[in-house]
């Protein structure tokens, strides 16, 4: 029987898709639910699953433009994958021996030491490859091992954990990189390599912003002593509550979500000469993926928490890395937060995400000698930037916004009150 494999829908308004990557080779038994190709729009990359086993036979080529709903490749399901070593035992092959023959197995009451321990590695070796047995294989993986001739042993072995023993000797060794080879080659060749869908929408749309937006970017730096603080206090306790690490981008996102209440025009875009200000705020992280920068959405902060925010960006991130992220999971958004600090950026200009008009970028923490109550004070500083266009954002609503964000890291209660202050609430002032 032949199955097509047709190219899905990834989204609304999408027409056509680029087959970026063959993940098997023309000719491959595969078996089913197996990934066999990526397959690229102009906002997101997602994967083609072989719907059932057999043998695949290619439609089309890597680069070509394909349609929705067009044959990427064919599967012959009468060509089935071959039984692989990671095949589990039958029952019948796990019977137990006959009694006479259990007899003969028994060890002496005194065998030598040298015998016992021969008995023991056969029977350590035996649970081994009853244990491997139980390893599941998958055609192509199957393939690759024969090809480089390893075996599940050397797979298992691969997969060493790795400790703080090797990490530090590791760090010891000498920068590789400051050191000259001297077997490198001199070389005038060049690579070249076809842009991606979604590479060349995302450089169309960066240079439209340049041109269609009359974008600022106006800067402020905040100390994060108290945050860092608090996620050092409670982290174990919120591990062991929610099974994942509280980092900074749930109190950045809850606080860009507050302060858009004292200035919402930060919230706001232009619909042809129409400003439009939502009432919820839907916000973009931005997300560096092997097949380039994405921006998964997260759906009204200004009604979740820090830990809910947390949740939902470590999903959506992981989706967006793994390609299984949805055209309706990038769509949309009213604001954007870019944090290129975890790379190591200490200052930089973050350019606007269309429609939206503004984006916060967030940067590397260091250690900076500030004025602390009229004392020098070494605090962990970061700068933040944001980028706005000035047609319908001003300069008061943009450095506000950034100066009430400011406030809200520095005193990450307030963010339990809607950002007031709680002695100004006290008092009702």
């Amino acid at each position: 029987m032949i199955i097509e494999i047709k190219v899905p829908t990834p989204g609304e308004s999408i027409t056509e898709v680029e087959l970026g990557k063959w993940l098997v080779e023309d000719g491959d038994v595969v078996d089913k639910d197996d990934e066999i190709a990526e397959i690229e729009s102009d906002k997101a990359t997602l994967t083609l699953v072989a719907e059932e086993a057999g043998k695949v036979s290619f439609k089309a080529q890597e680069g070509d433009t394909l349609e929705v709903g067009s044959v990427a490749c064919t599967i012959d399901t009468s060509a089935q994958p071959e039984a692989s070593e990671g095949k589990p035992i039958e029952k019948e092959e796990q019977k137990k021996p006959a009694k006479d023959e259990r007899e003969e197995e028994e060890e002496p009451a005194k065998a030598p030491k040298n015998e016992v321990s021969a008995k023991k590695d056969t029977k350590d070796e035996s649970v081994k490859k009853e244990d491997q047995a139980h390893v599941k294989i998958t055609s192509v993986a199957k393939k690759m091992m024969d090809e480089n001739n390893l075996s599940v042993d050397d797979i298992l072995r691969g997969l060493k954990r790795i400790s703080k023993k090797e990490i530090e000797a590791v760090m010891d060794l000498p920068d590789a990189a400051a050191v000259p080879s001297p077997q490198k080659s001199f070389s005038r060749e060049e690579d070249r390599e076809k842009m991606s869908s979604l590479r060349r929408k995302l450089s169309h749309r960066l240079v439209a912003v340049k041109n269609d937006t009359a974008m600022l970017t106006t800067f402020n730096e905040i100390d994060m002593s108290r945050v860092m603080e608090l996620r050092k206090k409670h982290q174990n306790q919120f591990i062991e509550k929610h099974d994942f690490k509280l980092g900074f981008m749930g109190f950045f996102t809850k606080a860009a979500a507050v302060a858009m209440n004292f200035h919402p025009a930060i919230n706001s875009m232009l619909d042809g000469e129409e400003i439009v200000s939502p009432q919820y705020v839907d916000v973009g992280i931005a997300v560096q993926t092997p097949k380039g920068l994405m921006v998964p959405i997260i759906r009204n902060t200004e009604s979740k928490s820090v830990a809910e925010i947390e949740k939902n960006l470590k999903d959506l991130a992981e989706k967006a890395r793994n390609k299984k992220i949805s055209v309706e999971e990038l769509t949309g958004g009213t604001f954007t937060i870019t944090n290129g600090g975890t790379f190591g950026s200490l200052l930089s200009t973050p350019i606007i995400n269309p429609p939206q008009s503004a984006i916060l970028g967030m940067h590397n923490i260091l250690d900076r000698p500030v004025a602390v109550s009229g004392k020098v004070e070494i605090r962990p500083m970061m700068y933040v930037a944001l980028s706005y266009d000035h047609r319908i954002i001003d300069g008061k609503d943009s450095v506000g916004f950034l100066v009430k964000v400011k406030e809200l890291i520095e005193n990450p209660e307030r963010l339990l009150n809607n950002g007031a202050n709680l002695e100004e609430l006290l008092l009702d002032l």
